[in-house]
C-alpha cells in the first residue's frame, strides 16, 4: 500500500517549510516522518501562537505529548497517520493570514492570468502560474479593490 506523505519540517529560523517525502510503504517510512525534536518544536510554536490550548482538542494534545515523552521517532504507521492529522491541523492554524490569502486568492488568480495570456499568444506567461511574487502582487491588488 503506497501513499504520498507530506509534512512540514521545522527549520532553525522558526518557520515551517513544506517538504515532500518520497512515495514509500507506510511501514518503512513511518520512522522518518516524526522525531521527538520535530514534534516538540511544533508544540512549542503552537503554544507561543496561542492555538495549542484554545483550538486543539485535548485528545490531540495528549497524543503529541505522549509521543514526545515516550518515543524518539515514530515507527508505527497508525501513529504516524494520527500525528499527521494533528500536525496538519496545527499547520493550518499557524499559517499567517497573508500566506493563506496568497494560497487561496493570489495563486488561483495567477493561474487564470497565465492561462489567458497563453491563450493570447504570450509564451512566457507559462511561468506566471508558479511565480510567488506575482501571486503576492495579485493578492495585494485584490485586497485593495475590496
Amino acid at each position: 500500500m503506497e501513499y504520498r506523505k507530506v509534512f512540514r519540517t521545522y527549520q532553525l529560523d522558526n518557520t515551517f517549510n513544506w517538504s515532500n517525502i518520497r512515495v514509500a510503504k507506510a511501514q518503512n517510512s513511518a520512522s522518518n516522518l516524526f522525531s521527538r525534536n520535530q514534534l516538540s518544536k511544533i508544540r512549542q510554536k503552537a503554544i507561543r501562537a496561542g492555538v495549542w490550548f484554545k483550538v486543539l482538542p485535548r485528545i490531540d494534545r495528549v497524543l503529541v505529548d505522549l509521543t514526545i515523552q515516550i518515543t524518539d521517532s515514530v515507527r508505527s504507521s497508525f501513529l504516524a497517520k494520527s500525528l499527521f492529522v494533528v500536525v496538519s491541523k496545527l499547520e493550518s492554524l499557524l499559517e499567517s493570514r497573508l500566506v493563506r490569502l496568497i494560497r487561496t486568492v493570489g495563486q488561483p488568480l495567477a493561474e487564470k492570468a497565465s492561462l489567458i495570456a497563453q491563450y493570447w499568444g504570450n509564451l512566457n506567461a507559462k511561468c506566471w502560474a508558479t511565480d510567488r511574487c506575482f501571486a503576492l502582487y495579485l493578492t495585494v491588488m485584490q485586497a485593495n479593490i475590496r
